[in-house]
């Protein structure tokens, strides 16, 4: 079983999460992004990285007269990067429930079954965060939005949950015995740090996407 000081500090960090996005999605009701579905993203974005998201979006969110050509390249891409995390950590959660309270399997693991309903649902988000983003800046039909937010965002998503993954699989597999499961403060708390572990791995590549042109700087 997790130590007592992990089970407290998980209660902590889960609170100080929650508060974090309840701040933040108070002060988007006076000040509203310029791209609505940013609406959406920042309070999540603050369900994992807490704290620090009051920071960020304060910095690179909230709306005070300037455009992203008025930022350093790297808090642009800091922002397509939460765009994508949103789409993942909402997909992620949903996912983790679900499979917990049906008792779904995959080959006998409901670690595999994770896995897969982490991704299917987390790509799904994430390519919808995607559309309703690209569709507005760019003018584009329905169809045609469905292929720019998948060229813009399916790297970007995969590689989210690749780092996510690798976290998971060094919680279950070398970090707790018994493994964690969602009616545990300590599993949440841990999946924040895999959520930060997946933005670290998406980072880089949302840098590389903009710069290509494939994604538009948010």
């Amino acid at each position: 079983m997790p130590p007592h000081w992990l089970y407290l500090l998980s209660i902590i960090a889960l609170i100080a999460a929650f508060a974090s996005a309840v701040v933040i999605a108070l002060d988007l009701r006076r000040h509203r992004q310029k791209m609505g579905v940013m609406n959406a993203v920042w309070p999540v974005t603050a369900l994992y990285f807490g704290p620090f998201a009051i920071w960020a979006y304060w910095t690179m969110g909230r709306q005070a007269g300037t455009n992203h050509k008025d930022k350093p390249f790297w808090m642009t891409t800091f922002v397509g990067a939460t765009h994508c995390g949103a789409g993942c950590t909402l997909g992620d959660i949903i996912a983790e429930f679900m499979v917990f309270f049906t008792g779904l399997a995959i080959a006998g693991s409901s670690f595999g079954a994770e896995l897969v309903g982490d991704y299917i649902l987390a790509f799904s988000l994430g390519i919808a965060f995607q559309y309703f983003a690209i569709v507005p800046m760019r003018n584009l039909s329905p169809g045609q939005g469905i292929i720019a937010a998948l060229k813009a965002d399916a790297l970007s998503l995969t590689s989210f949950e690749i780092g996510l993954f690798g976290w998971m699989a060094l919680m279950r597999f070398v970090f707790f015995h018994p493994a964690l499961y969602p009616n545990s403060p300590v599993f949440w708390f841990m999946m924040q740090i895999g959520m930060i572990v997946g933005f670290a791995t998406t980072f880089p590549v949302n840098w590389w996407l903009v710069k290509a042109g494939i994604k538009e700087a948010m």
